[in-house]
Order: C-alpha cells, then structure tokens, then sequence
C-alpha cells in the first residue's frame, strides 16, 4: 500500500481512509471496470432502434466495448490475468458480469446468424470479446477511434458466413510425452501447470520438486537456479518456438499469404497443446528477472513485426500499427478459445485458424 500511495503522490495513511486493504483496492478496481463493460452493453442497447439494421447494433456494441477497453486498458489487464486472485465470491460477480456481455453478443449474433447454434453464437461471442480485450496485452499505440474502428471490423469478419463445421480436434499433436528420467524437461512441464493452476506466488520450489517427482527441493537446483529460472527457461522455448516458426513458413511457399497460412495452423496447434504456457506466459510475465523480459520482450516484437509485414504484404492499406494490432488480437483469440473450449470440437482447431484468417485479412 506504501508503494501505491507514494505512485499516487499521497501518504498511506490517507490511501487506508479509502481502502482498508490492497486486496480491497484491487477487487474495486477489477470489479467497476468488469462492471462498465457490463454499463457499455446497456448504453449500447438503449441505442438500439427498430429500424437498426443487425449489423449496425452489434457494430454499435462492439464499439462501446472497444471504448471501454481503450479507457481502461492497464486495468482490464488486470481483470484478464488477475481475475483468478479473487476471493471466490467476488470471482463468482466477475464472472456473471463477463457472461452478461457474452449473452449480450450472443443475442446480436443469433438475429445476425440465426442459422447457428447457440453454442456457435457463444464460440463467436468469446472470440469477439477476446479481440476486443486484447488491447490488454501488449502496448501498440493507435488513437482510440482507430483502434475501434480496426477491432470493430475485425470482429464483424468473424460474424460473416464460412465457419467450418464444428469437428473433433484432428491433426497429430505437437506435445510429446517427457520420459520420467529427462528431469530438467519435466520440471518445466510441471512447473507450468502449477503456475497456471495456483498462480506464480502460490507455487514453491517444493511443489515443483514433488510434481516432477524429485525427493527434495535440493534437486531441482541441479538443474535451474530457482523458480524464476524455469519461467524464463519456459518462456524463452515459447517465444522462440513462435519466432523459428516464420522462417520455416516463408521458405516453405511461395508468397505472404501462404506464409501466413502456415503460421496461422501452427500457432493455433502450438497454443491448443500448450494451454497452460499461453496464459502463463501473460499473466506471469513480471514474475521473470528484468534482463530476461527485456530479451523476450524483443523476441516477441521481432515475431509480431514478421506477422504483420505478411498481413501488410496481403492487406497494404493497413499500417504497420494496424497490422501489429491485428496480430496480437488473433494471438489474444486463440488462447481465450483454448482456455474456454479445451477440445470441444465446438472450437476445433479448424475452426479457430479459420478465425484467425478473418481478423487478420478480414
């Protein structure tokens, strides 16, 4: 709390008379902005006449919450990959108010397509939602009306007809199973599904050391230096998996928008087998000593600069900035569709590369 009111040029003392605890801060933070997305929805709604074509109110909404998330963009953060240190209670507010503007979309979509599903409408609905919030990972400087404008159609894209018959996930998987003797592999597997299942802080080297099936916390030292050490480790395999990636795509055909097909499938099988390091990754990422991020950092810039230049090589009206958006919003896509569907063929793998197409290409 110190540390706050010092940021906010006040003392601790008067930070207290507003909020008895940082738990108390950070729950009325998360929860009035998760709530004005909720308030976007209403004043998007009350806009809505019987002459608006379908189209017009679900652009309507999409803006709003754009709008929203542009206002709100270090916070919504925050309720993106924080959200789960909530006491269960206040989860369980955070999660009816994220619903509502799911049940909000899914109501535009079924008189926009009412040929699909409900559980269609929903799987577009989370993949809409995850576009528009995606302005939370990454820092990409545009001016809010461009950035509604670009997110906005690139949600409208996903709406048009084309998606892919819902289908069991095919395609062989890129996770391999790691033999009990390859310990150092091990411990990194394990320490990622502990990290996303409690959160970074909540894991110790000795869970760690127990889940890989080491008999001590001493072992784990023979092979990282500490817990930060296999985040980082983890992380740089995750960045450079992406980055090596866009090589191998570009040698194997002949222009950008073949590139960009290859990518496309392999990030989405990528982000599907690995579930865990997606989130990890964003939600963990101040947990990884200074001089580490800073060379993650520049791994994922350099590989979101050679996605966009293939998007800006198909699509040249968009800018570099543009581009760059598009990028991290497919990114932001695919690992809300992996968290939220798993391997219901709902959200197949063919279905989310098919997604993926039409933010970036539109």
């Amino acid at each position: 709390m110190e540390d706050i009111a010092a940021g906010l040029g006040i003392s601790s003392a008067a930070l207290y008379r507003h909020f008895p605890s940082k738990y108390a801060l950070f729950r009325t933070e998360l929860l009035r902005v998760s709530e004005s997305f909720t308030a976007a929805i209403e004043l998007s709604n009350a806009a809505d006449t019987a002459d608006d074509a379908p189209a017009e109110c679900l652009r309507r909404m999409l803006d709003g919450l754009a709008a929203t998330t542009v206002e709100n963009r270090a916070t919504v953060a925050l309720v993106r990959w924080e959200g789960r240190y909530l006491e269960p209670a206040d989860r369980v507010v955070l999660d009816e108010q994220r619903a509502a503007v799911l049940v909000a979309l899914d109501e535009q979509l079924s008189i926009l397509r009412p040929e699909l599903s409900p559980a269609d409408h929903r799987m577009l609905s989370t993949a809409m939602f995850g576009v528009i919030i995606s302005i939370a990972d990454h820092h990409t400087a545009l001016p809010a009306r461009s950035v509604g404008r670009l997110l906005g159609a690139a949600c409208v894209a996903l709406a048009r007809p084309g998606l892919p018959p819902a289908a069991p996930c095919s395609g062989p998987s890129t996770r391999v199973q790691i033999p009990p003797s390859f310990k150092h592999e091990l411990l990194l597997r394990k320490a990622v599904e502990l990290f996303h299942e409690r959160g970074y802080p909540n894991v110790s080297v000795e869970d760690i050391a127990t889940a890989a099936g080491l008999s001590a916390a001493s072992a784990v030292y023979r092979f990282y230096r500490g817990k930060s050490d296999i985040l980082a480790a983890a992380f740089r395999r995750a960045a450079e998996g992406v980055s090596s990636a866009i090589g191998r795509a570009i040698a194997s055909t002949s222009d950008s928008r073949g590139a960009l097909a290859v990518l496309i499938d392999q990030f989405v099988s990528d982000t599907f087998d690995e579930r865990a390091l997606a989130v990890v990754y964003y939600a963990e990422f101040g947990h990884v000593p200074a001089d580490e991020r800073a060379v993650l950092r520049n791994i994922q810039r350099l590989s979101v600069q050679e996605w966009a230049r293939l998007v800006r090589d198909v699509r040249p009206e968009l800018s570099p900035a543009e581009a760059r958006f598009l990028v991290h919003a497919a990114f932001a896509m695919v690992i809300d569709l992996g968290q939220a569907y798993g391997d219901d063929p709902i959200a197949c793998r063919a279905r989310a590369s098919h997604l993926v197409h039409k933010v970036l290409l539109g």
